[in-house]
């Protein structure tokens, strides 16, 4: 088979949907740290306590906490577009009512109109943006991620150089921001359609029943408490003013997104989800410990800040994948009854870091926060062995959807056969049409593998296909196969997560049931999105124990030679 391949997709070759709720993706999560670098301007001149102050934090998450309940059930009835579109238009009318707004309270209420618009937006935004992106959707989440990235870097940065003008100027300039991506979310996201089957508004509730959910939503909760201690409340022992702020937080935004979009993948397919979490959770008790002990320094704070986004941008990547790989339930239900538990977490602490600092110093909220992210260790241990059983498709996990699903037969184990895999894309038919070929030439039987992925990103997940379309493509594909004479099975590999984690489970099913040769093609995701979150092509060429041939739909393959069909049939190739 030919090994080349034409020039790789980009992830940013996108169309103008896909662009419209990225630009408001980056908006959207500058809310996160876009008031750090105004909480003592703020504190000043509103004649407000640090205690007072924090209730923008606790106001804005624990109304998105529990908006994160009715979301999917408000999507499920006016689809996901309109849910977007009412999203941003909340968020645009309180975020300019903050800026008017005379008063610390008013603020804070303010902030809890704009944390419902914020619910409503996160809740749909990755859902929208794989449903609206064309010609590959890997490109897609790349693009949502780094919009997210930006969003979390930038924040701080608008939020200082605004704020150093007014402390108004960054409520304003959001409104103004969301209010452009409000117009072409209108303009260029088509109407979605609704689920066959609406959700039902207890269903995020009920799903916490489940052990596994419950608990990587305590130890996410307990995360969140210290994070958002730090996010609240490091700005005061800073000393530093609105710009100066802005500059520290992009620091730490900057290293949030790298971390998070490029590095957390890849210590989770070398070490695992959960090893890596400990290690993380540790690092960040480190960190936050070190504030409390320096609290009087400003340059110790300054420099630990900054460093925990390294820590941050991991946790907030593997956290997801691991609540996803454990929720017996579908993905948004998990995610909601996921974001509720962690928000009201993020919630509650900078709120109680404001009595704690009055009644106890400065220090008290950090040293709790640091105890926090170390008593999280202990509650991600407790479920060690579902998340460990959900990696690794055992009997222990609880009843989440299989990781292979049989089409049209089953092949039987330790047959010598085919196997080639392919994904959603218009490829495909050539892909498994040259496996064909290859599995006639060597008198073996062959196996279609549609690898359907579940997008995972800071919280949420989605599906990039549904089941139904899934399965169909393998009965497609088998049809087609049949009216050429030619027997197949098939199957749907569900991957939750990155391509690497996909192709580490196709290789070993490979060996389980005896594949001679893999068929694939190469990724036409781009180097960008490889080193992203993996390439299940690299991926599936260093764990498979058997032949893999790399097919490329551009090229007529070139005839097999005598000997390389005698090496393909040994399975010595």
């Amino acid at each position: 088979m030919s090994a080349s391949h034409g020039k790789a997709a980009s992830p940013f070759r996108q169309p103008k949907a896909v662009w419209a709720v990225a630009f408001a993706c980056v908006i959207s999560f500058m809310g996160i740290g876009l008031v750090d670098p105004i909480l003592p301007a703020l504190a000043e001149n509103l004649h407000a306590s640090p205690s007072q102050v924090s209730l923008l934090f606790s106001s804005y998450l624990i109304v998105t906490a529990v908006a994160m309940l009715i979301v999917g059930w408000v999507s499920s009835r006016i689809g996901a577009k309109r849910t977007l579109v009412v999203g941003l238009a909340v968020i645009v009318v309180f975020a300019a009512l903050a800026g008017a707004s005379g008063s610390i309270n008013g603020i804070v209420g303010m902030r809890a109109g704009w944390g419902l618009g914020n619910a409503l937006f996160i809740a749909t935004s990755l859902a929208v943006i794989v449903a609206s992106a064309s010609g590959g959707f890997g490109g897609a989440i790349i693009l949502y991620e780094t919009a997210l990235g930006l969003g979390i870097a930038v924040g701080p940065l608008l939020g200082g150089e605004l704020g150093s003008i007014s402390w108004r100027g960054p409520f304003f300039g959001v409104a103004c921001l969301m209010a452009i991506a409000l117009v072409a979310t209108i303009a260029f996201v088509p109407s979605l359609p609704k689920p066959a089957k609406p959700t039902s508004p207890l269903a995020p509730l009920t799903a916490l029943r489940h052990r596994g959910l419950l608990t990587m939503g305590i130890m996410a909760l307990l995360y969140n408490w210290g994070f958002f201690t730090m996010l609240g409340y490091a700005p005061y022992p800073m000393e530093l003013d609105a710009h100066q702020l802005g500059l520290v937080f992009t620091g730490w935004g900057l290293l949030v997104a790298l971390f998070s979009v490029f590095f957390a993948p890849r210590l989770q397919n070398r070490f695992g989800t959960a090893p890596v979490l400990y290690a993380n959770l540790l690092g960040l008790g480190i960190v936050m410990a070190v504030i409390a002990a320096g609290v009087d320094a400003p340059a110790v704070v300054i420099v630990a800040v900054i460093v925990s986004g390294v820590f941050i941008g991991i946790n907030n990547t593997l956290t997801t994948q691991a609540v996803m790989l454990v929720s017996p339930v579908e993905r948004p239900v998990a995610s909601s009854a996921y974001g509720f538990v962690r928000f009201i977490g993020g919630g509650l602490a900078p709120y109680a870091a404001g009595k704690l600092a009055g009644a106890g110093g400065l220090s008290v909220p950090f040293y709790l926060g640091a105890a926090t992210f170390v008593l999280a260790i202990p509650v991600l241990a407790s479920g060690h062995k579902l998340l460990r059983a959900a990696e690794e498709d055992t009997d222990e996990a609880e009843p989440v959807t299989p990781t292979l699903t049989p089409v049209g037969g089953k092949v039987a184990e330790g047959t010598a056969h085919v196997l080639v895999a392919v994904g959603h894309h218009d490829k495909a038919p050539v892909i498994v049409d040259a496996a064909a070929r290859l599995a006639r030439d060597t008198g073996s039987p062959l196996e279609v593998v549609h690898v359907q992925q579940t997008a995972v990103v800071e919280g949420q997940a989605a599906d990039t296909e549904t089941d139904d379309r899934a399965r169909a493509a393998v009965r497609a594909h088998l049809d087609r196969l049949a009216a050429h004479g030619i027997a197949a099975t098939g199957q749907v590999l569900k991957s939750v997560g990155d391509h690497a984690a996909a192709g580490r489970v196709l290789a070993e099913h490979a060996e389980r049931t005896g594949a001679r040769v893999i068929a694939i093609g190469r990724s036409p995701r781009g180097p960008l999105t490889q080193f992203a979150d993996g390439s299940l092509t690299t991926a599936l060429a260093h764990a498979a124990t058997c032949t893999v041939v790399l097919v490329d739909p551009d090229h007529t393959p070139r005839p097999l030679t005598t000997d390389s069909l005698r090496e393909l049939r040994a399975g010595t190739a």
